[in-house]
């Protein structure tokens, strides 16, 4: 049997950030879902209000024989913009923020390491303000939030459209 590890990013809206990484070798899910928060098992309803303290997130089991914890942290940066401590794109508010969420000792090196070469490299003028964190529990979301660009194809693409984040991929990716 496989190994299988587990990765947690919040890249905003998590409609957005579940394609990224679905289409990878070794990539075997990425549920949509909560975490961060001081709320057990909170809603969207109830996360959507900015008051739970939970980021809006996607959690990602990988083989790590087939793709590495580097290589998944190659695919988050270039998803977000880093830079923006208010959300992202036009998704506003403390649940639409950025942040790496490790879940051991190894996995926060290696993204404190790749925070760093961002920080390093100049690429942007504004501070990389995504935050490195502890994991904590993660709550998958309702159903109907999962695999949204498979299941709501028109209304992921209409609502990705709107919100900025291709433009600013291409412009600074």
């Amino acid at each position: 049997m496989s190994q299988i590890e587990i990765a947690t990013f919040a890249g905003g809206c998590f409609w957005c950030m579940v394609k990224p990484f679905d289409q990878w070798d070794g990539v075997l899910s990425v549920v949509s879902g909560y975490t961060g928060g001081h709320i057990d098992s909170p809603t969207y309803q109830q996360v959507k209000t900015g008051q739970t303290g939970h980021y809006e997130a996607v959690q990602i089991k990988y083989n790590p024989n087939i793709i590495s914890y580097d290589e998944i942290l190659s695919l988050f940066w270039p998803q977000i913009d880093p830079t923006d401590p208010d959300g992202q794109f036009h998704d506003r508010g403390p649940q639409y923020r950025t942040a790496i969420f490790y879940h051991n000792e190894k996995q926060k090196e290696l993204a404190i390491k790749s925070k760093r070469a961002l920080e390093n490299s100049d690429r942007f003028d504004k501070p990389i303000v995504t935050e490195i964190l502890p994991m904590s529990p993660f709550y998958p979301a309702e159903d109907y939030h999962q695999n949204f660009y498979q299941t709501n194809k028109e209304e992921y693409e209409k609502d990705r459209k709107l919100s900025g984040r291709d433009e600013f991929i291409e412009q600074n990716w």
